[in-house]
């Protein structure tokens, strides 16, 4: 059989293997949740008294996980949520990889003028779990959207918020620009803004800010803010049935702005990218319901694979491990417990290994989560 028909073959496999246990489409899980101060926070999700942190993240896993699409505000400029999906999301070049909900709806019309309108962008970044490790601690890349590049973006922004002594004040920030100001009460919501499943006195957040995106806008005699969204490329910035609230892991940049080619990436990062106040209206601050990966069933192909010592083609496994290796090698498989269960003498091209006699459940091989099933 030559090159070409094996590798058809073994991408006909995988998309078998792939349809016969789809992968969710949803969020599967919550990594981190650190909200700066704000007008939602301890309501969205809601804080019970004596909460942790660890409990705080369930709940916002009940908001937002299967499609369950309700509000989990990050707050003020800076906070942030970390999600994933229960598989890698797979770069499928020139498509849209995945859609980000939230809240944001288009200014309207009255009487020829433009009133309301609300877009709260968050700044979307990503990470592919190099190590093997299941947690986000790799490298993060920014999917550089629409003013990536604008000269009225700042690039390296910090602020620093301060515990108030009377945990119902307005919430004092300081930037490292010399500005300062305040998150402001409003007769809204009435709870504490301050994160309190926190015993931290100060909140501190960095990355990019981008310009203000609001205006006031008189009509009858009445002041509306008009938040007006940017052109593509953050969350919570146009309508969710928008293609523009979709992103494509291609879009993923280096800390020096050069793009980085990414086969598929494991953890979503969202912070909310602007640091002002809209009067009766509060501080701007991202709000998510949910995330789609808009090709579950993906797969990353051979012809992709780039520096790469081995790729899994089969995960989940039936009856057969496909594995795609670049080099002649041995791989390790532990059970969960860490007790080494088999050795594969791998070589150069597809491997095709047997496990039907294996039981069902999840397993290691070399830092890589497979499941039998």
């Amino acid at each position: 059989m030559n090159s070409t028909k094996k590798i058809i073959l073994t991408l006909c496999l995988c998309f078998a293997v792939s349809a016969a246990f789809s992968q969710s489409a949803y969020i599967n899980k919550v990594y981190d949740f650190r909200p700066a101060p704000g007008q939602f926070i301890n309501e969205a999700p809601e804080y019970e008294l004596g909460d942790t942190k660890s409990e705080i993240i369930k709940k916002v896993e009940e908001y937002i996980v299967n499609d369950q699409r309700s509000l989990v505000s990050l707050g003020a400029y800076g906070g942030y949520i970390i999600f994933g999906f229960d598989h890698p999301v797979v770069n499928v070049k020139g498509e849209y990889d995945f859609k980000i909900q939230g809240n944001a709806f288009t200014p309207s019309e009255t009487a020829g003028e433009m009133t309301g309108g609300s877009s709260e962008p968050g700044i979307v970044c990503v990470s592919y779990d190099a190590n093997k490790n299941g947690i986000p601690d790799d490298d993060w890349y920014e999917l550089a959207g629409s003013e990536y590049f604008s000269t009225q973006t700042i690039q390296d922004y910090e602020i620093t918020y301060y515990k108030p002594e009377n945990i119902g004040d307005d919430i004092r920030w300081k930037d490292n620009l010399n500005n300062e100001g305040f998150v402001f009460r409003n007769t809204f919501h009435t709870q504490i803004y301050w994160p309190k499943w926190t015993n931290e006195e100060v909140l501190v957040f960095k990355g990019k800010r981008l310009a203000d995106n609001y205006s006031i806008v008189e009509n009858n005699g009445n002041n509306y803010y008009l938040q007006k969204p940017y052109d593509w490329g953050y969350a919570d910035n146009l309508p969710n049935n928008s293609d523009e609230s979709s992103f494509k892991i291609e879009w993923a940049v280096d800390k020096n702005g050069n793009s980085i080619d990414l086969l598929q990436v494991d953890f979503i990062k969202v912070y909310t990218a602007v640091n002002q106040s809209c009067g009766w209206l509060g501080e701007s601050s991202t709000e998510i319901i949910g995330a789609v990966d808009l090709h579950p069933d993906a797969l990353v192909s051979i012809e992709e694979i780039k520096d790469q010592s081995f790729t899994i083609l089969s995960n989940p496994i039936k009856e057969t491990l496909i594995i795609y290796s670049t080099q002649n090698q041995t791989v390790d498989l532990y059970n969960i417990q860490g007790k080494k269960l088999y050795s594969f003498s791998l070589s150069e091209g597809n491997n095709y290994i047997e496990l039907g006699n294996l039981s069902s459940g999840f397993y290691i091989l070399n830092k890589q989560k497979v499941v039998k099933q």
